[in-house]
């Protein structure tokens, strides 16, 4: 195979460099616009127009003038002025409204090195002329060439010491005035949207997440995974593009200042190049985009970290380190006793509306059970926990493999939570999908939640407290979670709801910062009372440990 060579150069424009004065003359017809693009004109006001043409006629979209005779025509009437010409040397022409040499005979652009020199010397001098102050150049001196602008690298901020003290007098995410908390901008909806805009808000205002990108820990300036999107052309550097430094520029923009709406159209098209089965601008599931995002977060900054962990650490990453908790899973044999544990990472928990009257489409569900004389139509979050948590039956074709007995017995099986992360993710389950009757259909019943919220009772070490008291067995000694206390109280800070049906519905994001609730539908950012965002149906519950969130608020009410 032989390498395919240059095109050769233009013969007429080689003539005409024979024949004519260097095209450095036309360095005094340049005219360069605000923006900085050079144009052809003999004077400011000169309005070019193709000669042959008619005046009625439609201008035309490039216009050329001839460098010998300076007669103006349009790419129609190019070749025609090129073979009429009674002399030779009028096929090189110059655009005037971009100052790009022109072949009428070829057809085509030609490159001259002095013309091109004249141009790049017009725009430096246009957008950085010389200061009355600097001494005029000696008569003796050579033409200077174009000056380039000296690049400066980035570097990362250091404060100084009354920087600092200035940063521990007050939060830098909370502004002084209470009715308008820091980083509250609502967001574009770009088409159908709303399930990103909505996951987006309790993800910007989660409060590890956010001191993590507002303390510059990810920075998308020094990213070496950073590919601009203009820059984003094959496959392999779309799946290069870092969501972390998409989410890094969100923040930025939520926390600037501006109350003007934000449109998130990069960090879309960045999440599009990820999940391409999704690259479409219909309804999307807002529990699904979040699993997703957090899932792209990991692959992006799991390199960056100085120890490779494991995902089921939760240390990998910062999107782990925020939400990923453990799971136990116990089975137990009701033969012989023999227990099977294992353990599952988890960054949501989700959870079954706990109602015996949503049952239609023939799912089963366990009889409910009241508690504290509360009527079994109502749904309540602690009671979709202790559902959760309840040991389950496992009988007929769902028989557990026992290695003890070495055939399938009944069996026990009870989930617990042996860890629990900084923010708890609760993802009500408001779709019931029927494999029977090939349906599917959304579940309208509200579900009462609190603010306060206390995980104790569902952890792994409470559950096994419960089922062997204070006897502490071998497979249970060497458990940590099963003898350490753990954080468990919580606060909540963010609810998305789902309106509507199941093919068409929207998304909303209530948010709780400084104590007051904020309602973020798309664009719109209004506040509300507390009753709203308890009759509202919640779809995503976002909890924060206490010690976490009153710590914020705390800083925020010094201000």
């Amino acid at each position: 195979m032989t390498t395919p060579s240059a095109p050769p150069p233009c013969a007429h424009l080689a003539a005409h460099r024979l024949t004519s004065r260097p095209l450095r003359f036309l360095r005094r017809c340049l005219r360069v616009r605000p923006l900085g693009r050079p144009e052809i004109r003999r004077d400011a006001r000169e309005v070019p127009r193709c000669s042959p043409c008619p005046a009625s006629s439609q201008p035309p979209p490039r216009l050329y003038a001839c460098l010998t005779c300076a007669t103006v025509f349009c790419p129609s009437h190019a070749a025609s002025h090129a073979a009429s010409a009674p002399a030779p040397g009028h096929q090189i022409a110059v655009d005037v409204d971009r100052a790009e040499l022109f072949c009428a005979a070829c057809g085509d652009q030609v490159y001259d090195p002095d013309f091109d020199h004249a141009v790049v010397l017009a725009q430096s001098t246009a957008l950085h002329p010389p200061s009355a102050s600097a001494s005029p150049p000696s008569a003796s001196a050579s033409p200077a060439a174009p000056r380039k602008r000296r690049r400066v690298d980035y570097r990362a901020w250091a404060p100084d010491p009354a920087e600092v003290a200035l940063v521990r007098s007050a939060d830098p995410t909370t502004s002084a005035s209470a009715a308008e908390p820091a980083g509250l901008r609502g967001l574009n909806n770009l088409g159908n949207t709303c399930f990103m805009n909505s996951v987006l808000q309790a993800l910007l205002h989660a409060p590890p997440l956010r001191n993590y990108f507002l303390g510059d820990r990810h920075n998308r300036f020094l990213c070496p995974r950073r590919t601009p999107m203009r820059h984003r052309t094959t496959d392999a550097e779309a799946k290069a593009a870092c969501l972390a430094c998409d989410l890094d520029e969100i923040y930025s923009a939520t926390f600037s200042g501006e109350r003007t709406p934000y449109s998130p159209a990069k960090f879309l098209y960045s999440w599009w190049q990820h999940a391409t089965n999704l690259a479409s601008y219909e309804q999307q599931d807002a529990h699904e985009f979040f699993i997703s995002i957090l899932d792209h977060i990991h692959e992006n900054i799991k390199d960056d970290q100085p120890k490779s962990h494991e995902q089921g650490d939760g240390d990998c990453c910062i999107a782990h380190r925020v939400f990923s908790g453990i799971l136990r899973s116990d089975v137990i044999c009701t033969n012989c006793g023999f227990s099977s544990t294992t353990f599952e990472p988890c960054m949501d928990v989700s959870l079954d509306l706990d109602s015996g009257h949503n049952n239609c489409l023939g799912v089963a569900n366990p009889k409910p059970h009241a508690r504290n004389g509360m009527s079994s139509k109502v749904s309540t979050l602690m009671r979709c926990l202790e559902r959760f948590t309840r040991a389950e039956r496992l009988d007929a074709e769902q028989k557990y493999f026992c290695e003890r007995c070495k055939e399938r017995q009944v069996s026990l099986k009870q989930m617990s939570i042996r860890r629990l992360p900084l923010v708890s993710c609760f993802h009500i389950k408001r779709f019931e999908h029927s494999t029977v009757k090939k349906m599917s259909r959304k579940v309208d019943h509200s579900l009462q939640f609190p603010f306060s919220l206390d995980m104790t009772p569902y952890l792994s070490s409470s559950i096994l407290r419960s089922r062997y008291g204070n006897r502490i067995f071998p497979s249970e000694a060497c458990d940590s979670d099963a003898v350490s206390e753990l954080p468990s109280e919580f606060e909540i800070f963010a609810v998305i709801t789902h309106s509507g049906k199941l093919d068409a519905g929207h998304y909303v994001t209530y948010l709780r910062l400084n104590n007051q609730w904020y309602r973020c539908d798309d664009a719109w950012v209004t506040r509300v009372d507390e009753h709203t965002v308890r009759s509202s149906q919640a779809y995503m519950l976002f909890y924060v440990q206490k010690t976490l969130y009153y710590k914020a608020c705390e800083r925020a009410a010094a201000v």
